[in-house]
């Protein structure tokens, strides 16, 4: 997969079949605009690319309203590659970006990179203040002379799959588990591991604390199972997302308790994959409460099968 940073400077020589969207999360919705555009590209024998950005374009346009993000760009590129994308265009979105016109973004799209197709989203806007929709595109694509697919919403029972959803699932809902179905993988969180007060280890319970960035998405607070992924192992894990009350923690944390490991993480970096929420967060009458909470967590997730998304 070739990868572009380019705000239409480039010229490509090979047709292409360009897919568009902000692809945050890379959900079902997503991989069906995916898996179009290759099958186009494919049977019309053009390149296949992702056309997206690399920041929100809210982060210019309004970054009090821009939302957190389900993923990282270097995470969104790794996926896209193992999809077979042939290009992937992750373009800067800037002030200059947001003044173009849906006429003259789409105009650019087909004279740059020589596109045959463009493949969108039933919703897609663009353009200026959003003003450019479908049926404007479909009388654009008259004009340039390229040819518009349109990819009807794809649901999950019964509602329409999108990150905004997916974000609200997560953050509000705490149902990570209908996240993941909508996502077609685990909702994680990657980070260094840093120094917290060593509580749990005095209970028996020794936990790694994520260093976490707050541009991505936490899932609601809650104690979750979790899969923990090191050195290219996996290990079943209990994960609190918190301020821990029974202690009077004032900053949130996000805690795991890895079980049958005893290994030195500190300053390694590891990956939190959330598989099912477990509980609310409580505050305990007692360390020794706590601690037989921990014990019923740790049964819990010890009998859990994973399930393969």
């Amino acid at each position: 997969m070739k990868v572009f940073e380019d705000n239409f400077k480039e010229y490509f020589y090979d047709n292409t079949i360009i897919t568009l969207g902000g692809f945050d999360g890379l959900h079902l919705g997503h991989r069906a605009l995916i898996e179009k555009t290759i099958h186009i590209a494919k049977r019309l024998k053009c390149k296949s690319m992702v056309f997206t950005f690399k920041n929100h374009p809210l982060t210019i346009i309004n970054e009090e309203l821009a939302p957190k993000l389900l993923m990282s760009n270097q995470y969104k590129q790794k996926l896209l590659n193992e999809y077979n994308i042939d290009i992937l265009n992750m373009a800067e979105f800037n002030a200059e970006f947001m003044k173009l016109s849906p006429e003259e973004y789409i105009s650019s799209l087909v004279k740059h990179y020589n596109a045959s197709g463009l493949v969108v989203g039933f919703n897609h806007r663009f353009g200026y203040k959003n003003l450019g929709d479908i049926d404007l595109l479909k009388n654009l694509s008259k004009s340039l002379g390229f040819n518009l697919y349109v990819v009807p919403p794809i649901k999950y029972k019964g509602e329409v799959v999108s990150s905004s959803k997916i974000r609200n699932l997560l953050s509000e809902d705490g149902d990570i588990e209908k996240a993941n179905k909508m996502l077609s993988r685990y909702y994680s969180l990657e980070g260094k591991i840093i120094r917290g007060k060593q509580l749990g280890r005095q209970l028996g319970f020794p936990t790694i604390n994520l260093d976490y960035s707050k541009e991505f998405v936490l899932p609601r607070g809650g104690v979750y199972f979790s899969i923990v992924e090191h050195n290219d192992e996996k290990y079943k894990g209990i994960t609190n997302i918190g301020y821990n009350p029974t202690v009077e923690n004032r900053k949130l944390s996000i805690e795991t308790h890895i079980i049958d490991f005893n290994q030195e993480l500190y300053n390694q970096k590891i990956k939190i994959n959330f598989i099912k929420r477990i509980r609310d967060e409580k505050k305990f009458n007692s360390l020794t409460e706590l601690s037989e909470q921990l014990k019923n967590d740790k049964i819990f997730a010890i009998k859990q099968k994973i399930e393969i998304l």
